[in-house]
C-alpha cells in the first residue's frame, strides 16, 4: 500500500529553537519522526518530558527503542487527577519556557500534557504548532476531546493529519482566526514506515493465529459492566483463536480481582509491549479489537480490520471506508462485527493519512512561519 519513507528536503535550514513537549506513549511515537528529521535540518530542539506515562514499560522502553534523545526537562508530573496534573504542569513548563524562550513550542495530540502545554505557551506569547490538530470525537465527556478543542483554538499553526481533520476546524469557523491550517498528512504513518523494518517478536508465547486487542480507556476500565462485556466478546472469540491482550498492571490487577477471564485459556495477557514489538503484532495478527484511537490507525497502516470498542471515534474516515467498526463496550455488537469482516473482503485502502512524509511538511512550514 505505501512505499518507504520519502527523503527529506527541506527548503529553509536555519537555526531555529523549538521546545517539543511530550508526555504520553502516542506521543514519544509522534515526537520520534519529527525529532530525528528535525535535527537534520540544524534546528535546536529541547524536549520536555512531563512525566505524565512514568513508568517504565510506558516511558523509558519508547526512548530507548525509538533513539528519542534523552529529554533536556523531565517534570515527573503524573498519577494525579487531570486537573491536577494539568496545572502542575502549566507552572513547571511555564518556567522551562522562561529559561529557554524558544521561537516555537510544539506539542501533539491530546493529552493533558499537550494542553498544559499549549496554556503554558500562550499565556507568555509563544507561538504554538500542534500536530494531530483538528480532531473530533464530538464526545466532550471525553479529556481528549477537551483538550484537542482548546489547544487547536490556542495553537498559530495547525497540522492536520486528514481531510476530515481540516473540516472540522473550518466548520468550526477557523478561518476568521488567525492561525493557520495546514493538511500535513499523519506522522504515524511516518513512523509505521521507517520503524517497520526494525520490529520484533515479544518474549510472550504468542502463536501463529491470534488477535491483537488492547483496552486503557476509563470509559471502559472503570466500569465493571463494560469490561464484563468486553471480556465476554473475548472469550467467544477464543474458542476460534488466540487472544493477545498487552495490559497494564493495574487494569490487570483489576481484572483479576473480578475474575473476568478465568474460563479463557485462549486469551493471553501480557505486560504492556514497546512500540517495535507493537508492530510485530499487529503485521502477524488476524484481527485488531482496541479503544485506542492510534491503534485504529495502525491496524489500517498494517492492512488488518479494526473492532473499535468505543461508541465514536475521531479517525471516521475510517468506518467511513468500511476499515473500522464501531462495536462500543457491548458482547454482540462486537461478536457481530468480527463475524461482518469475515464474510467480507478487505476494503481498498486508499491514501487517506498521506504519503509517510509528514515529517517533512511539519518541519518546512515551521521554518517558513
Amino acid at each position: 500500500m505505501y512505499g518507504k519513507t520519502q527523503v527529506f528536503s527541506f527548503k529553509d535550514v536555519r537555526l531555529v529553537k523549538i521546545l517539543t513537549i511530550i508526555g504520553a506513549r502516542p506521543q514519544f511515537i509522534k515526537a520520534a519522526v519529527v525529532s530525528r528529521a528535525l535535527r537534520k535540518t540544524g534546528a535546536l530542539e529541547i524536549i520536555v518530558h512531563t512525566g505524565q506515562h512514568y513508568d517504565k514499560n510506558m516511558s523509558d522502553v519508547f526512548f530507548d527503542e525509538l533513539h528519542i534523545p534523552v529529554p533536556d526537562y523531565n517534570l515527573n508530573i503524573g498519577g494525579g487527577s487531570h486537573g491536577e496534573n494539568t496545572g502542575r504542569m502549566i507552572e513547571s513548563i511555564e518556567k522551562v519556557l522562561l529559561k529557554e524562550k524558544p521561537e516555537w513550542v510544539l506539542v501533539y495530540g491530546d493529552t493533558d500534557s499537550t494542553l498544559a502545554g499549549a496554556l503554558a505557551a500562550k499565556k507568555q506569547l509563544f507561538k504554538v504548532a500542534h500536530v494531530e490538530a483538528g480532531l473530533r470525537s464530538f464526545n466532550m465527556n471525553m479529556p481528549e476531546e477537551q483538550n484537542r478543542i482548546l489547544t487547536d483554538r490556542l495553537s498559530d499553526l495547525l497540522f492536520c493529519p486528514t481531510d476530515t481533520a481540516v473540516k472540522n476546524l473550518e466548520l468550526e469557523g477557523y478561518s476568521n482566526f488567525k492561525s493557520k491550517l495546514i493538511k500535513s498528512g499523519d506522522v504515524m504513518l511516518d513512523a509505521y514506515l521507517y520503524y517497520s523494518e526494525m520490529a520484533k517478536k515479544p518474549v510472550a508465547e504468542i502463536g501463529n493465529k491470534f488477535a491483537l486487542c488492547t483496552i486503557h480507556r476509563a470509559e471502559n476500565t472503570k466500569d465493571k459492566f463494560k469490561l464484563n462485556q468486553i471480556f465476554s466478546a473475548l472469550g467467544e472469540l477464543s474458542l476460534e483463536m488466540k487472544v493477545v491482550l498487552p495490559l497494564h498492571p493495574r487494569t490487570t490487577q483489576l481484572i483479576n480481582k473480578q475474575q473476568l477471564h478465568n474460563d479463557f485459556p485462549n486469551l493471553n495477557i501480557v505486560e504492556p509491549v514497546g512500540y517495535l514489538e507493537m508492530i510485530w503484532l499487529l503485521n502477524h495478527c488476524e484481527i485488531v479489537l482496541t479503544d485506542s484511537g492510534g491503534l485504529q490507525k495502525e491496524a489500517y497502516f498494517s492492512n488488518k480490520n479494526c473492532v473499535t470498542l468505543r461508541e465514536e471515534t475521531e479517525w471516521i474516515e475510517l468506518v467511513e471506508s468500511g476499515n473500522n467498526i464501531l462495536a462500543g463496550a457491548n458482547q454482540e455488537k462486537i461478536i457481530l462485527a468480527i463475524k461482518t469482516f469475515e464474510k467480507n473482503i478487505a476494503k481498498s485502502r486508499a491514501l487517506m493519512f498521506g504519503k509517510g512524509n509528514s515529517s517533512e511538511i511539519i518541519i518546512n512550514e515551521i521554518l517558513s512561519n
